[in-house]
């Protein structure tokens, strides 16, 4: 397994004066692996390691995260609809159009499947973990720590002044085995001051919960055409200890893709590859290999 440090080159994508990282390793058909808030490129690290023999890993850190750029707004909007558009810019520019495998993490999900939905015939397979592509399932109540960060100025000070929701992410994240000191401190690394933690504040910022608020239309559209993959070949990983992304979010995602081959881990949390990698990894490869 790969730690630290992260032995991967780095390439950059320019969109409007910002540089957009990613992680371009291996030949053979595009595995793109989208991440979430507060992680980066660096959550995919050690399935890279395993898939760059066979596949092309294509792994970008959104802006704000990661080594992107972290523009300050109106610089940049740090909206969910140009999230998208960073990708679909990104894999243009990339060639990758056809037999696209999605791993998709938190955020990764949202962001890559409104990918998917634009482009129903380039996917290949879906590989989910902990994330959703549709709205918060009605039995789930929205977590008061995220509510506390999203709408209120004591909670917007905390994480931009105290980067308390990276810390506080790095520990509840896992739940079998706590992250390793040299890990925990390379996920909180490229958020190591104010200016750099905006797009931490940002994603939590934006979560679609109201008709009319940021990016809520856009999950209703990709919401409308989730039918379209339903048999399309898909694998699901799941920490089932993840305060957010819980069994409610595992039960919709089986509602709508009802031939999803489905793992649970019953033990783990939200950093599934973290608390799991050794089981996780081989079952994707094995999928991958399988489909």
């Amino acid at each position: 397994m790969v730690a630290a440090p992260y032995p991967y080159a780095s390439h950059y994508f320019h969109r409007d004066g910002i540089r957009l990282h990613y992680l371009d390793e291996g030949t053979g058909d595009p595995v793109v692996m989208l991440h979430g808030n507060p992680t980066w490129g660096y959550y995919y690290r050690n399935l890279i390691a395993a898939l760059r023999g066979r596949f092309r890993c294509i792994v970008p850190d959104h802006i704000g995260c990661g080594y992107s750029d972290k523009p300050q707004p109106p610089t940049y909007d740090y909206s969910l609809g140009s999230r998208i558009d960073d990708l679909t810019d990104l894999l243009d520019h990339l060639n990758a159009r056809e037999n696209v495998t999605l791993v998709l993490h938190d955020w990764g999900g949202m962001i890559g499947m409104a990918w998917a939905a634009r482009h129903v015939d380039a996917v290949k397979r879906l590989v989910i973990l902990n994330t959703a592509a549709f709205h918060v399932p009605k039995a789930k109540r929205f977590p008061f720590r995220l509510w506390v960060g999203r709408n209120t100025r004591l909670g917007a000070w905390l994480i931009r002044s105290w980067n308390l929701f990276c810390r506080h992410a790095a520990d509840v994240g896992v739940k079998r085995k706590p992250l390793p000191p040299d890990v925990r401190e390379w996920y909180l690394m490229p958020y190591d001051s104010w200016a750099n933690r905006v797009a931490v504040l940002k994603f939590v910022q934006t979560i679609p919960l109201k008709l009319g608020g940021p990016g809520y239309e856009i999950v209703s559209e990709v919401e409308a055409m989730l039918p379209k993959f339903a048999d399309k070949p898909a694998l699901i990983c799941w920490g089932m200890k993840d305060f957010v992304f819980d069994r409610h979010f595992l039960e919709e995602w089986e509602r709508r893709l009802p031939r999803a081959e489905v793992h649970r881990f019953d033990d783990c949390g939200h950093y599934i590859l973290e608390d799991a990698a050794d089981e996780v990894i081989p079952l994707i490869e094995r999928f991958l290999q399988a489909r």
